[in-house]
């Protein structure tokens, strides 16, 4: 059970790719009456539209929301940049509203929202140029399978489609013979605000299926159009990730339509297992499944200690 001192709260909405987090926070902050902070850091591009699911139009008119389409695929925004301007505008927010709603699934910007991003042993960019190097000689595989053996924490939580981080994970390791995940939760910063974490969970097979649908679906909204508009930017972190360095394989002739299809399907299916192996870690996580709506909102009210709205 949170603290309930401090007067102003943050309530954290995460969980797994396709599990419902958007609609959800959208119910959550207008039930409040606030704002939404985006801490998904495929959402940050203004160019990824269709294949990040970003929240429709009308979602984004329902709810004021900070941090979808902040950036161009061409800024590097870490999550040490994440975590200094989310602070920044949470501060002012803050002066608005008793109440802020943080919607989610990027583990690493969430933790380093909530808890701070710790000082860390600088590495040998030798090591990182020869990873480099290994990358564009043979690929992701090697750097994964070392990575997975040698912190398997990081990589559970890592975008396996990023080869920035899957190299920075193994360089820091490689540099310092210590674990980079272990760093991520050494030190807890002490935020001026109260925190309530939420988890969004389904059963593994409604989840699958949701997310074949929403691939399904992102095929039918023209993502083979979006991604064949990036050819020329295919180079950038902000596309080395899932829905689009598969369609890059077909369009180079690669793979089939089909099996780049079927391989944004299993990708995603991964990526959610990993997201949820992260955000289980969390010992205050509460989980709720996503139809529980009332009841999530009613169990809120009891912990802020707010009498419900007059209707």
């Amino acid at each position: 059970m949170p603290d309930l001192a401090t007067p102003k709260t943050l309530i954290v909405i995460a969980g797994p790719t396709a599990v419902g987090k958007t609609a959800l926070g959208i119910e959550v902050a207008k039930h409040y009456r606030t704002e939404i902070i985006s801490a998904d850091s495929r959402q940050f591009f203004i160019e990824t539209e269709i294949g990040t699911a970003k929240p429709s139009a009308d979602e984004l008119t329902a709810v004021k929301h900070h941090f979808i389409n902040s950036h161009h695929i061409h800024d590097f925004f870490s999550t040490g940049d994440f975590e200094q301007a989310a602070i920044k505008l949470l501060e002012e927010l803050f002066t608005k509203y008793d109440v802020l709603v943080l919607v989610g699934g990027s583990g690493l910007y969430i933790n380093a929202l909530l808890n701070g991003l710790d000082d860390l042993p600088a590495t040998d960019l030798n090591i990182r140029a020869q990873l480099n190097a290994t990358f564009l000689e043979r690929g992701l595989e090697p750097i994964k399978e070392q990575l997975s053996v040698v912190d398997p924490e990081y990589f559970a939580s890592v975008d396996q489609q990023n080869p920035q981080r899957l190299v920075r994970g193994l360089e820091f390791y490689l540099s310092t013979g210590q674990k980079l995940s272990a760093y991520l939760h050494n030190t807890k910063k002490k935020r001026p605000f109260n925190i309530i974490r939420i988890g969004l969970n389904k059963d593994r097979q409604e989840l699958y299926d949701q997310i074949n649908y929403r691939v399904d679906l992102m095929m039918d909204n023209g993502l083979l159009d979006e991604v064949r508009s990036l050819l020329p930017y295919r180079s950038l972190n902000a596309l080395k990730t899932v829905g689009y360095s598969e369609l890059f394989d077909y369009l180079d002739g690669l793979i089939s339509l089909e099996d780049a299809i079927n391989s944004i399907k299993q990708n995603t299916r991964r990526f959610a297992k990993r997201q949820l192996t992260w955000f289980r870690k969390d010992s205050e996580m509460m989980w709720y499944h996503p139809s529980q709506i009332s009841t999530l909102i009613a169990d809120l009210d009891v912990m802020l200690v707010r009498p419900k709205p007059e209707l």
